[in-house]
């Protein structure tokens, strides 16, 4: 395994305090506490893992963001963790998640430390069994869009931005879904949803950080997200994002 994918262990000493309520979640929170979908028992699921990884900026704690590509065959426009499908020469998860991070944003993996994951979650669209992987992005190295036919833009998003109940929205899907969601951006224009809204929501309210907002405040998903070919065929495109497709 390649020396930039190796982790110092869970509990060192390096975690910033203010990160130690996820950690500690992350001991105790079930993908129940996350999401109504998880793997059926004995399925067959494609395997993938994503990075949530928080880093601290001059606007105080963040977390790394993707904008998928707009003109991508499924989800485009979406904004997501960074992830993707379990490669064969990948020996753990945990190197998945930070693969891909690096293929995506160009990510140096060895300023990261991985300190936790969440229980496996279930994309019922594309039967993919996600893992996050939780990770504190101790020596921050730059990052942008690698490949811009996938990625549009990456983000580093204030978490006290996503707390702000302003930013806060429901978001409604034209098949009548609605779920938790988040405006960001410098002018607050991306609706950030689906799966990745939902996890940090949920373990955003797990830890205890979630401000009172109103939930009643509703944001139609703009089209130019809406996947064509979930369109054509008709299937449904929800609960979110698949890690990304090769």
């Amino acid at each position: 395994m390649s020396e930039a994918y190796t982790q110092e262990p869970a509990g060192h000493p390096g975690l910033p305090r203010w990160l130690e309520p996820i950690r500690g979640a992350a001991m105790t929170i079930t993908a129940d506490d996350l999401t109504r979908f998880v793997p059926p028992e004995g399925a067959s699921t494609r395997r993938g893992a994503v990075l949530v990884l928080f880093g601290e900026s001059h606007l105080g704690p963040d977390l790394l963001l993707t904008e998928r590509a707009h003109d991508m065959r499924s989800h485009p426009g979406q904004v997501a963790f960074p992830g993707g499908s379990v490669d064969p020469e990948d020996p753990t998860l945990e190197h998945c998640a930070l693969r891909e991070a690096e293929e995506e944003t160009g990510l140096d993996p060895r300023g990261v430390d991985v300190f936790a994951q969440l229980p496996e979650l279930w994309l019922p669209p594309s039967n993919f069994a996600v893992t996050p992987v939780l990770g504190w992005w101790r020596a921050p190295s730059e990052v942008s869009a690698v490949d811009p036919r996938e990625v549009h833009a990456v983000l580093r998003v204030p978490i006290d931005e996503l707390l702000d109940p302003e930013h806060r929205v429901s978001v409604r899907h034209p098949s009548g879904w609605v779920g938790p969601g988040f405006l960001i951006g410098d002018d607050k224009d991306l609706v950030l949803w689906g799966f990745t809204a939902g996890i940090i929501a949920r373990l955003f309210d797990y830890v205890g950080w979630t401000r009172p907002w109103d939930s009643d405040r509703v944001r139609d998903l703009p089209p130019h997200m809406l996947a064509a070919r979930h369109e054509a065929d008709g299937s449904d495109p929800l609960p979110d994002t698949n890690p990304r497709e090769r």
